[in-house]
């Protein structure tokens, strides 16, 4: 079996459980021991697993997740040439769900020479920048994440569905080839996946940091959403599960 494989076999089993046992590995992956043990320090020295005794425990459930200033200064140039390409795809006269991450703030400045366009978000920070740019929006009235600064809940989802979108456009902490488009939160994961069903389009914006990692809950298919990234290699892997815009 290749590594690649065993690798994955590896995070579907954490994204089910908590730990999963070295034995329940081994039977999974048909792979000697010495292997998985290889895998295993690899899958941690990418900051996707916690080795432990007797096996390996999952990082996304327990870890903390970054604060929005934080996530604002990763990644910054890779961030900005995704929203570039994604506002390429933006038509005068568009309804658009603009998600409250940092890679979809970056699409704001580029939404100025759109006519008559109208933007719904959950990002408190994108009130801001889209009334600086002088852009028509309304912002999702809920519960407020103090660390990523995003209005959720129930009563979000409630003002959500007043709507219908032309296009949404989403962030994400996670693209899986099998396990799909995943974050840390569980109502963040909801509002994600209701603005997808009121879109008839909808966009994945996706720097490189987040192929092929997993976080707690999924929100999406792969095949559900347009994913946007940058060229690199792993993206190759999703080219015949989904559609792809890649900034080259």
């Amino acid at each position: 079996m290749l590594t690649e494989k065993r690798h994955e076999i590896i995070l579907s089993l954490l994204n089910k459980k908590n730990f999963v046992s070295l034995k329940e590995i081994l039977k999974a992956t048909n792979s000697s021991e010495s292997t998985i043990r290889r895998d295993l320090k690899s899958l941690e020295i990418e900051n996707k697993l916690k080795r432990v005794h007797g096996g390996a425990k999952s990082l996304s459930r327990n870890s903390i997740e970054a604060s929005y200033n934080e996530k604002s200064s990763l990644n910054i140039d890779e961030k900005k040439s995704i929203a570039l390409l994604a506002s390429t795809l933006i038509e005068d006269g568009d309804c658009i769900y603009l998600d409250g991450g940092t890679t979809t703030y970056s699409l704001i400045e580029f939404l100025s020479t759109k006519k008559d366009i109208l933007v719904v978000t959950n990002g408190i920070h994108h009130i801001n920048a889209l009334l600086d740019n002088n852009i028509k929006c309304f912002i999702v009235g809920g519960n407020l994440k103090q660390s990523t600064r995003v209005v959720l809940g129930s009563e979000a989802i409630n003002f959500l569905n007043k709507f219908r979108f032309d296009k949404a456009f989403l962030g994400t902490n996670g693209a899986h080839c099998e396990l799909g488009f995943t974050t840390p939160d569980i109502e963040e994961a909801s509002i994600k996946e209701a603005a997808i069903k009121l879109s008839k389009e909808s966009f994945i914006l996706c720097d490189s940091s987040k192929i092929d990692a997993v976080s707690f809950v999924k929100f999406a298919d792969i095949n559900q959403c347009t994913l946007i990234s940058t060229s690199n290699e792993k993206i190759n892997k999703f080219k015949n599960l989904t559609e792809i815009k890649v900034v080259d």
